[in-house]
């Protein structure tokens, strides 16, 4: 599958969370080749550091930065060095999420703070210490990543799965609220997609269950889902904010 080319996002700082394996790992190499300069953050420096490695021949080469989403003053303590180093952000694509299984019967208020955190309220402070510098410029794009898992429902996934459907939610508002700074929010919602993470869940028994549900009978890919957030970061979306946009292959 080809790739389009945005002209719009060259030279453009992209700052991604989760960035180092799975779709974020997609989005980090697919943000580079379209030139512009990536600063992703993660907890694995194992993986951060050897997507950093692999792509350091890109011009310009990403950046990866440790960074626990769930600790906020390291958060903004990661912001405040991007901005100092890079200056105020363009894009923010709030990708880190983990979607462990568990049921209602082992949540204590201990793990729903956790996965809170984990799932959803980064989003929120990351977007926060990136909106003073795009309104600055009277422009700017915050892309968060949603979940088809609480709009069929899935098992074993209740807490995840109210923090996916907050993150819709707040889409909207923030949407309303910074739009007249000539910022946008959008999400994406994947589908299933085929990431190393999610092949440990599913038997091919239960990956062909999803392609039959889906109208369209393919594996979702990472690709995929770059290519949603490549157009939505662009210039060419320019009137898009305020919704969901669904990469899931039709599944319901």
């Amino acid at each position: 599958m080809s790739a389009a080319i945005y002209p719009s996002l060259k030279g453009r700082l992209v700052v991604l969370t989760g960035g180092g394996s799975g779709i974020g790992a997609a989005l980090t190499e697919g943000f580079c080749r379209q030139g512009a300069q990536v600063v992703f953050l993660d907890i694995c420096d194992d993986a951060g550091e050897a997507l950093a490695e692999r792509l350091s021949s890109l011009d310009p080469a990403p950046v990866y930065r440790h960074c626990d989403l769930t600790d906020l003053d390291a958060l903004h303590a990661c912001f405040d060095e991007i901005g100092t180093r890079f200056g105020a952000v363009d894009v923010l694509i709030n990708n880190a999420a983990n979607d462990d299984r568990h049921v209602i019967a082992d949540v204590t208020p201990e793990y729903w703070d956790d996965r809170m955190a984990v799932n959803l309220r980064h989003k929120y402070f990351a977007t926060r210490a990136v909106a003073a510098g795009m309104k600055e410029k009277g422009a700017g794009v915050v892309i968060n990543l949603g979940s088809i898992s609480w709009h069929l429902a899935l098992p074993d996934l209740s807490v995840y799965q109210t923090a996916k459907a907050a993150i819709e939610g707040m889409t909207r508002a923030l949407a309303r609220e910074l739009g007249p700074d000539g910022i946008r929010v959008a999400c994406i919602v994947p589908g299933n997609v085929k990431t190393p993470r999610q092949e440990k869940w599913y038997t091919p028994e239960g990956e062909a269950e999803i392609v039959a549900a889906q109208c369209l009978k393919l594996r979702v890919e990472p690709k995929d889902i770059l290519a949603m957030a490549l157009f939505l970061a662009s210039d060419d979306a320019r009137a898009c904010t305020g919704h969901a946009y669904f990469v899931d292959a039709g599944w319901r």
